[in-house]
C-alpha cells in the first residue's frame, strides 16, 4: 500500500455549517498528517482538536475562522496577506521523520466578486503580490493550499502557478471543488495545492456535508 511522506487536507467548512460528525468522519477515512482549514467554526474546531494534538486553531462565523494542526509539533504563525491573514507552519524534519523540513501555508484568498467590488479586488490584489513576496523570500519545500476563490480561467490563478505545481494537474486528478449550494454537484475549482519542493503522487477530492466546498486531499513525497 503506498504511503506518502506527506498527507494533507485542505477544506473551506463555509463559515462553521459543516457537519462536525461529517468532518470527523473525513478525517477517520483520509487520515491526514496536516489539515488546513477556512471558515472554521467553533464546532469544527473542537473536532479538529480532537484529532490533532498540535496547531493553532481561531474558529470565528464571521468567514474569518481559520486552522492549522498536525499529528506532530509544528509551530504555526500568522502571515499579514491583507484581510484575512495567511497560518504558515514548519514541519522539523526531525519530528516528522522527513528528509527536509517543510512548510505548509494556509491561504483563504478574497472572493472576487464580493461587495463592494472594487474594494474586493484590491484586497485580492494585495494577498496575492504579498504572498508572492513571502514564497519569494526563502527557498524551502512548500505546499500552499486553501480556498483560493480562482478558478483555472481566471487571471489569479494564472498568478498562483508562479508559487509552485497544481498538485491537481499533476496527478491527472482535475476535480470541481465548489458549488454554489452544500448538496449541489460541484461546478469550480478553486480550493488548490501549489507545491515546491516535493512531488505530488494523488489528489482526491473529499465530500464533507454541509459545506459548499469539498476538502481537496494531497499525498507529497518530500526529498
Amino acid at each position: 500500500m503506498f504511503m506518502p511522506d506527506l498527507r494533507i487536507l485542505t477544506i473551506n467548512l463555509l463559515n462553521g455549517r459543516a457537519r462536525p460528525e461529517a468532518l470527523a468522519a473525513a478525517l477517520r477515512t483520509t487520515t491526514p498528517d496536516v489539515v488546513a482549514a477556512q471558515e472554521l467554526g467553533p464546532n469544527a474546531a473542537e473536532v479538529l482538536a480532537a484529532a490533532f494534538p498540535y496547531g493553532a486553531l481561531f474558529p470565528d462565523l464571521n468567514y474569518n475562522g481559520r486552522g492549522l494542526v498536525g499529528r506532530a509539533p509544528l509551530g504555526v504563525r500568522e502571515v499579514d496577506l491583507g484581510g484575512r491573514p495567511a497560518l504558515a507552519a514548519l514541519l522539523d524534519d526531525a519530528a516528522w521523520t522527513l528528509a527536509v523540513p517543510v512548510e505548509v501555508v494556509s491561504v483563504h484568498l478574497m472572493n472576487p466578486i464580493g461587495r463592494p467590488v472594487v474594494h474586493t479586488n484590491r484586497v485580492r490584489r494585495t494577498q496575492l503580490e504579498r504572498l508572492e513576496h513571502y514564497a519569494a523570500a526563502t527557498a524551502i519545500p512548500r505546499a500552499i493550499v486553501g480556498d483560493m476563490n480562482a478558478s483555472p480561467v481566471w487571471p489569479a490563478y494564472r498568478q498562483l502557478t508562479g508559487l509552485g505545481t497544481d498538485a491537481a494537474r499533476a496527478t491527472g486528478s482535475v476535480r470541481p471543488t465548489w458549488a454554489p449550494r452544500w448538496w449541489m454537484p460541484r461546478m469550480l475549482r478553486i480550493d488548490h495545492a501549489f507545491v515546491t519542493g516535493m512531488t505530488p503522487r494523488h489528489t482526491q477530492v473529499v465530500a464533507v456535508r454541509g459545506t459548499d466546498h469539498s476538502g481537496l486531499l494531497v499525498d507529497l513525497d518530500v526529498p
